[in-house]
């Protein structure tokens, strides 16, 4: 029997991509899964969007009375979850159909707990998609690597359980995954590039591709309280993660 996959999913007025980025787990080749969709209070139209799916019994859902923030949510997530293995997906990207089978299996067969893959960002204009170049990931990440270089994307990410023990996503206003990487990484030492392309992130304005002044505030911040780095590495950090995103998503 395969092994049980738990797909932490956070959702907060996110209706407009909703619909894909479930059906995209829906359709996943590999069966044995379970998805925990917390709504973490959302104030658009996404409980109609939720609701469809209130009948798939492989879908739980939380729906939360406050907004509580992404780290809150992945969190809950990861109290409620029960399963071998644990993917993260946002609520506006998309996943190809053989990615859990596919990388699940390559896990299993090399005894890897921390493994990513390559991704293609997206945005939509007029209504229409506007697809780049496939981001190709180093093959494979350290911390003193990862905190120059944050290409691990969330949405590709499979973790296994005995990895993440009591870590936890530290409460930030945005990028609260990074300090999370960063935290599994210097505690499991390495993670594994899968080379398949599996995962389409989609460029908002919320998104590291998308808010880049916001993001270089927070990104210090989180390397100053939570990764403890010295005035010159934190620069060092800053500029080199700064350039890679501008490489990877241009200045949209």
């Amino acid at each position: 029997m395969s092994v049980k996959i738990d797909i932490i999913l956070p959702n907060y007025n996110k209706e407009m991509y909703l619909n894909e980025t479930i059906d995209s787990i829906i359709n996943q080749t590999y069966e044995n899964w379970r998805l925990l969709l917390i709504d973490d209070c959302s104030t658009d139209n996404s409980n109609k969007v939720i609701k469809k799916y209130e009948s798939n019994k492989k879908i739980n859902i939380i729906y939360l009375r406050k907004n509580m923030g992404a780290a809150f949510t992945r969190n809950l997530g990861l109290r409620l979850s029960t399963s071998d293995y644990i993917a993260f997906m946002d609520a506006d990207d998309k996943w190809a159909s053989n990615k859990l089978k596919d990388q699940i299996d390559f896990m299993q067969k090399n005894n890897l707990f921390f493994t990513y893959t390559d991704y293609t960002p997206f945005y939509t204009k007029n209504n229409k998609k506007i697809f780049k170049k496939r981001i190709y990931c180093p093959n494979s990440f350290n911390y003193d690597q990862f905190i120059n270089n944050s290409s691990i994307g969330t949405s590709t990410m499979i973790l296994s359980r005995n990895i993440i023990g009591v870590l936890k996503f530290p409460k930030v206003n945005t990028l609260e995954d990074f300090p999370f990487k960063c935290k599994l990484l210097r505690k499991n030492k390495m993670a594994i590039k899968f080379s398949q392309n599996t995962t389409f992130y989609r460029i908002t304005k919320g998104s590291l591709g998308g808010n880049k002044l916001r993001s270089i505030y927070w990104l210090w911040y989180i390397n100053s309280k939570f990764n403890n780095l010295n005035f010159f590495k934190n620069l060092k950090s800053l500029i080199s993660i700064s350039i890679n995103s501008i490489k990877k998503y241009g200045f949209k």
